[in-house]
């Protein structure tokens, strides 16, 4: 990849077979889905995607599938991080190997881990590999935040952290990224209903779950913002809202896949101990769904 990483980056979400195994071919439609819907890349075991469920076998299965599907139509970001810094190399090295264009590192989510440990992490898988790396900041799953400095002395640091996905929430910590250190890394929100207000900040882009459900939708918005069109913006962006904030408040994992399935793409239940959304949820999806009939015309 040479061109920087930017705009509408889809979190793939993963089809699952009656079995229970990955369901390849579905989710081959699934990057033909959002690449013909313009985005501007794909990302392999994200958190939409489950990777926490999933063997090591499968996360490399994975990102073989989805970089062999894309065949550098888009950039490939794949998720790489774990639980322990030996499995995140592993991970990141494979991943590398097989085409990714970008690795996504998430720190370790199960032990409550200091800040000195979290770094130490971090640059022990960036030094592993020399493609770009993308900081996947998830505090709500970490229990530690990459605070703007931080992240900005890393990028300094080290000549491959290129990128930084904040799904902090917090679009404060967002500008303070953006307006500080933005000479030395570009900054995705990971909070879909954020990409209106982040990209008119400044952010490069934004990594999205519901760019599954309407990619090309997303797309509008932010080429519209990219050209200076607000308002064209804001006309786009209200009419997916109603759907956005559906999803947004609902279990995320399973309001998408919800969402896949009322549009006929049977990519299954997540994997427990998710579990699929309420039946007033799915009503609420559908109705969503109903008012952009458009989207089941993208399948």
């Amino acid at each position: 990849m040479t061109a920087p990483l930017s705009g509408i980056l889809t979190a793939l979400a993963t089809p699952y077979a009656s079995d229970g195994t990955i369901d390849e071919k579905l989710l081959r439609r699934l990057v033909d889905r959002s690449v013909d819907g313009g985005v501007d890349g794909v990302v392999a075991c994200g958190s939409t995607g489950e990777f926490a469920a999933m063997t090591g076998d499968e996360r490399r299965l994975l990102v073989e599938t989805v970089v062999d599907q894309a065949a550098g139509r888009v950039p490939v970001v794949a998720q790489t991080g774990a639980v322990s810094t030996r499995e995140a190399v592993a991970l990141s090295r494979h991943a590398e190997a097989a085409g990714a264009s970008v690795l996504m590192v998430v720190a370790p989510y199960y032990e409550p881990l200091t800040m000195d440990e979290t770094l130490r992490y971090l640059r022990t898988v960036a030094d592993a590999v020399t493609i770009p790396i993308m900081l996947y900041n998830l505090p709500g799953a970490t229990g530690v935040n990459l605070d703007p400095e931080t992240v900005g002395t890393l990028a300094r640091e080290h000549d491959n952290i290129r990128y930084i996905k904040d799904t902090s929430g917090d679009l404060a910590q967002a500008g303070q990224l953006i307006h500080h250190h933005g000479d030395v890394i570009s900054v995705f929100t990971g909070w879909d209903s954020l990409l209106l207000a982040a990209v008119a900040e400044g952010a490069a882009g934004v990594m999205a779950g519901t760019a599954n459900v309407f990619p090309a939708e997303l797309v509008s918005v932010h080429r519209a913002l990219v050209d200076g069109d607000l308002n064209r913006a804001r006309e786009q962006w209200e009419r997916i809202y109603p759907l956005m904030d559906t999803i947004m408040c609902a279990p995320f994992i399973p309001a998408v896949k919800a969402a896949l399935e009322e549009l006929g793409l049977p990519v299954g239940p997540p994997r427990e101990p998710l579990l699929p959304v309420d039946e007033a949820t799915r009503a609420r999806i559908a109705d969503g769904l109903a008012a952009l009939p458009h989207l089941a015309d993208q399948r």
